[in-house]
């Protein structure tokens, strides 16, 4: 029996169309606010992987090259003496000399870089640039032991290598 009166429930499935669209809409919106909110923490995130190469690559020349105590057995051991010469060329009078010769200037693009030395009481030395803000900085820390030359005696340190 089939009423034909308007406004009374009918048969035609109205309310099956209505709740896929209503559903549809609800699922656009919801993905629209994942993809916003996730977009809001892109600032917090670093793309800083080509300068954490360098970092990295520039942290091995140095302390199991260049600043080596020349012991393979302990490749991180440097010699403090190197240390503090490094630090000196590494200051402004000789900056660019010492991050060329790290092969870290080129046409293309050339690179910045920081270096501290740390001991369990804290800053012994830091030499390079002073870091920018708001740019991509790569940081490398290489647990070294520190052996002074003309007593022998070897302190842990931390050398911090930073890139950008």
């Amino acid at each position: 029996m089939h009423n034909n009166t308007p406004g009374i429930m009918d048969e035609k499935g109205q309310i099956t169309i209505d709740y896929l669209i209503s559903v549809t809409i609800f699922l656009f919106a919801v993905a629209f606010v994942f993809n916003y909110t996730s977009g809001i923490f892109t600032p917090f995130n670093s793309n800083s992987d080509e300068v954490t190469l360098v970092a990295d690559r520039v942290s091995t020349v140095l302390v199991e090259k260049i600043l080596s105590e020349g012991d393979e057995n302990v490749p991180n051991m440097v010699n403090k003496t190197k240390v503090e010469t490094f630090f000196t060329e590494l200051d402004d009078t000789n900056y660019e000399s010492t991050v060329s010769d790290l092969g870290m200037t080129g046409s293309y693009i050339s690179y910045n870089l920081n270096v501290t030395l740390e001991n369990e009481t804290g800053i012994v030395a830091m030499a390079g640039k002073e870091m920018p803000s708001g740019v991509n900085i790569g940081q490398t820390k290489r647990i070294i032991l520190l052996k002074y030359s003309d007593t022998g005696t070897r302190e842990t340190a931390i050398l911090s290598f930073r890139v950008w």
